[in-house]
């Protein structure tokens, strides 16, 4: 059954009304979460012609089906949801994080191509002179829940500067620093070590502001030398090699489901509103 509009929703739903509407996503969505492409993807593919659901051609990206019961096919091949994968990398400086660079320049997928990386994405990004763990997966879902501005979900980094940060730079990095109209605040900052002329420091983050250390250091007069993202979640780093790939652990994927569900939903369970700022 096709729908193509979102279903109404008036006054309490019955539990089992709820988990029905729960089931319908857009087409475009439904392409997405079965792993077949993007959205973006999706949509283009349905305004040409080359979706079906249960026999009948579709060209309107708006509409909604049942993701459970729909046949969906591309042409002419009907899709089945793809066994879901979870990887991190080790990523490299100089790699910048997309599919294919206009440019030429070298990308992530570089360091994938052992690996079947048709419909790995990565879940959010480094740009291109930061380094260190880059999480893929084909779980869409997962990875919009990590990256939801509700969720919340830290992120660390080992960050070499080039002078000696004391602790006023460090509660200011804490407090909030404005740049370019944005208030950019780490949720903690603390000194690693300090050499003679630079210093390294670990900053947590929970939010995914377009180059949020590094403009917060430049705010501050501060050089940023090298960036390395340590952790996500729960997931470290560790002793991964530079360039290097490996399958994420079944306890390690059930961490971040469970984190992603956390602090979507509250520490005690219970749903938080949605007033986090994005």
């Amino acid at each position: 059954m096709i729908q193509r509009h979102a279903p109404q929703r008036s006054g309490k739903a019955s539990k089992g009304r709820q988990e029905a509407e729960g089931k319908r996503v857009t087409l475009p969505r439904a392409l997405s979460k079965l792993g077949y492409c993007s959205r973006t993807q999706a949509e283009a593919l349905i305004a040409a012609g080359r979706v079906t659901v249960d026999g009948r051609k579709i060209t309107d990206p708006a509409a909604w089906i049942d993701l459970d019961r729909a046949r969906i096919a591309v042409d002419g091949v009907e899709i089945a949801a793809e066994k879901q994968l979870y990887f991190m990398l080790n990523k490299p400086r100089g790699l910048v994080t997309t599919r294919d660079d206009p440019e030429g320049r070298p990308t992530v997928y570089d360091c994938l191509k052992d690996i079947d990386a048709r419909h790995l994405a990565p879940v959010g990004r480094l740009d291109k002179a930061s380094e260190g763990l880059l999480l893929f997966t084909n779980d869409t879902v997962l990875a919009q829940a990590l990256l939801d501005p509700v969720t919340h979900v830290s992120k660390i980094y080992h960050v070499q500067v080039n002078r000696i940060m004391d602790q006023e730079l460090l509660s200011r990095m804490e407090r909030g620093i404005i740049d370019d109209g944005e208030l950019l605040t780490a949720i903690a900052a603390r000194l690693l070590r300090s050499g003679d002329r630079n210093a390294w420091i670990e900053v947590e983050l929970k939010e995914g502001r377009n180059r949020q250390i590094r403009r917060m250091l430049e705010a501050l007069g501060i050089e940023c030398l090298r960036l390395v993202r340590v952790s996500f979640g729960d997931i470290a780093l560790g002793d991964l090699a530079k360039g290097a790939v490996r399958a994420l652990t079944e306890a390690e994927i059930l961490g971040l489901r469970r984190r992603a569900s956390m602090e979507k939903n509250g520490r005690n369970g219970l749903k938080a509103g949605r007033n986090a700022a994005s």
